[in-house]
């Protein structure tokens, strides 16, 4: 694949026209989507970027700094790079996946320093490529889109997919706000970057992530990957939705009457202090960290202070409580499954990126803020971009050929069911009362997992059998909808994997089995199907042992 990008002068749509076309239609404004709008333009497509927000400042990576694993071609960092996450992710990630992402992750940010973002030097006095402040680099990356030729449509949220009579997807349908005025876009390609499902937990950035795209995807067709490992909990301060937890390194926990939490610090430290936090406060200092370290924290991730200044606290000289706060398949690694290396799903047309796409194939069953996740939106944008350019320019449709409107939930009632009434915001609350609380979703069992499904599966058969929303709740209730079929697939996928393997921990299946190292692929709306799928290794596990 070709890494020109070639430029052209785009614009921004203040107001949506109803009826749009497009070669390529992009869902979602963070950096997979941006990094796909700009791939698509320079294969030469015609490119339509909506976003739910205004794309350059929504979404998680907009007001945060995160870290970037990006590695310089060197074998030898290469190898440890990939070894440092396999056995934390249960095995499950896959050697070619890494190394393109590697590759792909260090020419791009290649390109975003050309383009003019401004990386800081290391220690060495050489350009440091492993961190990116999110409003600097998403401001970079809306101008991309435009410069390139592409028109983005902001605070424009996508509510269904388009098929045509074969089922391909070609295009989407969605709303403008405020207002709630209609839009339709017919395109010969969806790349799908609407990001991940954080439950709107408050973690800073994420209340707009919402699984939108999975709920989407998977009405059309489309199956989804790793949707047990979507249990991630962000930390930060008690009183912050601010949950970039990289400075915890440098920290000691502490419990109310002022003893230690002993090994809270480590790589397996927020196991200690959930459970410390179902029973009493929790608070930290970062009393680790010398005076460089503080200079050079201050320096990179300004935002993570901004709670603590506007509170009058020193976290590095005083105490202060922390919680977490879940976050889902945004800090997680499950998200719709794609086949090949251009990010294709399994339904023609449709295209998957970022944290809306499985990130399992990197980095198995864990991950965190930023750093593989971060370098998959890079790579994974691109190369969906670019697959969907491909496609669309080899499957051209007529235009006004039929299509329809490929959602069920909230929009239509399925044909034979009632009309019991549903708000959004009970969905909302039902879900986030079976997903948000520790002993539920941080560690599992299936004495909890299966009472937790049967109400879940109880509010979907309400939501099913109401009435559609009207068009001033049609997002909310989309919102809802997306919410608790994720919440579904989560749990039915944990309920089926009867081991603790990455950040999926079972108290009645301690331990990871030899014969579970495979993935767990879900499907389906009212009835959700499972399927396991091999892992692909390609390299000897005693030499990535030695390696590690």
């Amino acid at each position: 694949m070709a890494d020109s990008l070639n430029i052209n002068r785009g614009h921004s749509d203040t107001g949506a026209s109803p009826d749009l076309e497009a070669d390529v239609l992009v869902l979602g404004g963070g950096p997979a989507g941006c990094w796909a709008a700009v791939s698509a333009a320079a294969q030469g497509a015609r490119v339509l970027l909506a976003d739910k927000g205004f794309c350059g400042t929504s979404g998680a990576t907009a007001p945060s700094g995160t870290n970037v694993w990006s590695v310089p071609p060197d074998p030898q960092a290469r190898a440890a790079a990939k070894a440092s996450r396999f056995e934390l992710g249960g095995r499950l990630a896959e050697p070619a996946w890494m190394d393109r992402v590697l590759e792909q992750t260090w020419t791009l940010v290649q390109h975003l320093q050309a383009w003019g973002y401004p990386f800081p030097l290391g220690p060495d006095g050489r350009t440091s490529y492993v961190s990116l402040q999110g409003a600097e680099y998403m401001r970079l990356m809306r101008r991309r889109v435009k410069e390139s030729g592409g028109r983005i449509l902001d605070h424009s949220p996508a509510l269904e997919l388009l098929v045509d009579e074969a089922g391909a997807v070609c295009g989407a349908a969605g709303v403008k706000h405020p207002g709630g005025e209609p839009w339709r876009a017919r395109a010969g390609a969806v790349v799908m970057a609407t990001g991940g499902c954080a439950f709107q937990s408050h973690a800073l950035g994420c209340d707009v992530l919402t699984g939108d795209g999975l709920l989407m995807g998977v009405e059309v067709g489309a199956e989804l990957s790793g949707m047990e490992f979507s249990n991630a909990y962000g930390l930060g301060p008690a009183f912050s939705s601010v949950t970039k937890s990289l400075f915890y390194r440098w920290a000691t926990f502490y419990r109310a009457d002022g003893t230690v939490i002993e090994g809270a610090g480590s790589s397996r430290g927020r196991w200690l202090i959930a459970r410390t936090l179902q029973t009493e406060p929790v608070l930290a200092q970062l009393d680790q960290a010398d005076a460089q370290v503080q200079s050079w924290m201050r320096a990179t991730q300004k935002n993570f202070f901004l709670p603590f200044d506007r509170m009058g606290i020193d976290p590095f000289r005083q105490r202060f409580p922390v919680s977490l706060r879940l976050e889902g398949t945004v800090r997680g690694t499950g998200g719709l499954d794609v086949v090949d290396d251009r990010c294709s799903t399994r339904v023609p047309g449709l295209f998957a990126a970022g944290d809306a796409a499985t990130r399992e194939r990197i980095c198995g069953g864990f991950t965190g803020g930023g750093s593989h996740n971060a370098a998959w939106a890079l790579s994974s944008g691109f190369w969906a971009g670019a697959g969907a350019a491909e496609h669309a320019r080899r499957h051209r449709r007529p235009i006004a050929g039929p299509v329809s409107g490929a959602a069920s939930v909230a929009l239509r009632r399925a044909p034979g069911r009632g009309h019991a009434g549903w708000r959004p915001e009970e969905v909302v609350r039902a879900v986030q009362d079976e997903v948000f609380p520790y002993a539920k979703n941080w560690t599992r069992q299936a004495e909890v997992l299966t009472p937790s499904l049967q109400r879940l599966d109880a509010v979907w058969a309400r939501l099913r059998e109401g009435p559609p929303a009207d068009g001033s709740s049609l997002l909310k209730a989309r919102e809802a909808a997306a919410m608790l079929a994720t919440a579904r697939w989560m749990y039915r996928s944990a309920l089926a994997r009867r081991e603790s393997r990455g950040m999926h921990y079972r108290v009645d299946h301690v331990g990871s089995d030899p014969a579970q190292r495979q993935r767990l692929i879900s499907s389906g709306l009212d009835e959700v199907r499972l399927r396991t799928q091999a892992v692909s290794d390609g390299w000897e596990l005693a030499s990535l042992e030695a390696t590690a």
